[in-house]
């Protein structure tokens, strides 16, 4: 990859005044550069997605999958340049990067294969099912408008885009100011595989400048990030009457039985914790493990913790990369140094390590929180665990439940059937049972957060339907009208009581019930 990239025409053709740097958190230094958008920009990009959407729309559904399958095996063959440029902007370790890879081909193939069976007319139960037809179709919503963070900078908006065009829309991507090239690189290889060029526009700038301007001219608009901004992203739509969907903050816990296998558990809290350096939404910041093992499974966890390799080669050497920013940096610093000054006890990490990078954390496992403590409700976003003793089931459902946050969960135990009872006690939108997070590749499964966790379903017949405007068609299949007489409205007592005897028959008729 080289350092710099050319100012991306195809976002914008007239000469940009402005522009956004593009810097590695491993090294700081400037890896490429994009247009600074402005509102006017959003606008004229939308305009243009608006006018070549209808063209994409006409096409059939297994045309638009065919572009989505070419980019599938596109994205497979040009893998490592991919993970260069992730690698590049984020700062993660290549085996997140690859991580990335993964959901996406897994997001690509399945929407191509069996997107289409959620969007097929659906026949539906009329009000007099021998006298009627029903059904219900569904159409693309115009354009739908993304805004992605930094995170995983290529799950979040493919993730997003695909199902969004497959159902015929024309998408306006704003991806986050830290990370825009792998979205732009997403972008470059779609239209190479046969998307129209104009369907699929790209906004570069801060979320404060473009993101009103895309909410106020777009038809849908789908939101990864933080919990106050969904608010102000909610506020916005509502006074427009738009859908939106969103995927927010968590505050997502593990929860380990007594009779877990601690070594595999163990391994479910670290891969649950520290992938991508702790900057996942269905990360754990809240481990629960019953008292009867708790040293025990301690004791595992630390020394599975202390063996992990900090670094940001461009090989699988490493399992932990580096933080994105300076500023994400301080928030982990500051919720850990507040909980301590407050009584809490780092059992592992806790330091910074600018012998690796400046913005480097160690995962970091700590005992003794408690609720005076900021890291006790508050999102984290980093590599940071705690760890909390409950002497029963109830005491730990209680614990989790108690929390604004409803994202993710998972239970760890030897008994299944058990623990997929307690999985449904939890408040979250998805829970693993002896797993850490791959919920998220069960595609048919919808996808979201419970409480102040989110709103919509990413997955699921959820997850592409809500793309579309549902229209119900019912047809009289005769030509006879319920009233008598001489209008349609016409009803005597002798047609109104035969009406009330049918209604009272209908239950004991399956057809008709």
């Amino acid at each position: 990859m080289t350092t710099t990239q050319e100012i991306p025409s195809f976002t914008d053709t007239r000469e940009q005044p402005d522009v956004i740097p593009v810097t590695s958190p491993v090294t700081g230094q400037e890896v490429g550069r994009v247009p600074r958008h402005s509102p006017d920009d959003v606008f004229e990009a939308v305009q243009r997605a608006r006018a070549a959407q209808p063209a994409w729309a006409s096409f059939s559904f297994r045309q638009r999958a065919k572009v989505i399958i070419r980019f599938h095996d596109l994205i497979l063959r040009e893998r490592e340049n991919l993970f260069d440029v992730i690698q590049a902007e984020t700062g993660k370790s290549r085996r997140d990067a690859f991580a990335e890879l993964f959901a996406v081909v897994n997001e690509a193939r399945y929407w191509a294969y069996h997107g289409e069976k959620w969007l097929r007319p659906q026949r539906i139960r009329p009000a007099v099912p021998l006298r009627e037809r029903a059904r219900v179709v569904y159409h693309p919503l115009g354009v739908v408008g993304i805004i992605s963070p930094w995170n995983f900078p290529f799950v979040l908006a493919a993730a997003d885009a695909i199902p969004a065009l497959l159902a015929g829309n024309a998408v306006v991507l704003k991806p986050a100011t830290l990370t825009p090239l792998t979205a732009l690189w997403m972008r470059q290889r779609l239209v190479e595989s046969g998307l129209p060029e104009e369907v699929l526009q790209i906004v570069t700038g801060t979320g404060s400048a473009l993101g009103n301007a895309l909410i106020d001219s777009v038809d849908f608009v789908m939101f990864t990030g933080s919990t106050e901004v969904g608010h102000k992203v909610a506020e916005r739509a509502a006074r427009r009457l738009i859908p939106y969907s969103m995927e927010l903050g968590g505050k997502n816990a593990l929860l380990v039985l007594a009779d877990a296998h601690i070594k595999h558990a163990a391994q479910i809290a670290i891969e649950g914790t520290f992938n991508n350096a702790g900057q996942v939404c269905i990360n754990f910041e809240r481990l629960y493990v019953e008292s009867s093992i708790y040293d025990a499974f301690v004791e595992e966890l630390l020394r599975q913790t202390r063996a992990l390799r900090l670094g940001s080669e461009r090989s699988y050497r490493t399992d932990v990369g580096s933080l994105i920013s300076e500023e994400q940096l301080r928030t982990v610093e500051e919720h850990v140094q507040d909980a301590v000054s407050k009584g809490a006890k780092i059992l592992t990490g806790g330091r910074r390590r600018p012998d690796l990078g400046p913005l480097f954390y160690e995962p970091t496992v700590l005992a003794n929180v408690t609720s005076e403590m900021t890291l006790y409700r508050e999102e984290t976003f980093g590599p940071v665990l705690s760890v909390y003793r409950v002497d029963s089931v109830d005491e730990a459902v209680r614990l989790i439940n108690d929390s604004r946050y409803g994202l993710h969960a998972a239970v760890a135990s030897r008994d299944r059937r058990r623990a997929e009872q307690i999985a449904a006690r939890l408040q979250a939108g998805t829970v693993c049972v002896n797993d850490s997070y791959i919920v998220w590749a069960a595609i048919e499964g919808p996808m979201g957060g419970f409480k102040e966790s989110g709103v919509g379903r990413r997955h699921g017949p959820e997850g592409i339907r809500k793309y579309t405007e549902p229209q119900t068609i019912l047809t009289n299949r005769t030509f006879w009208q319920i009233g008598s007489g001489e209008t349609a409205l016409s009803v005597n007592d002798r047609l109104a009581g035969l009406l009330a005897r049918l209604l009272r028959l209908w239950r004991y008729i399956p057809l008709l019930r």
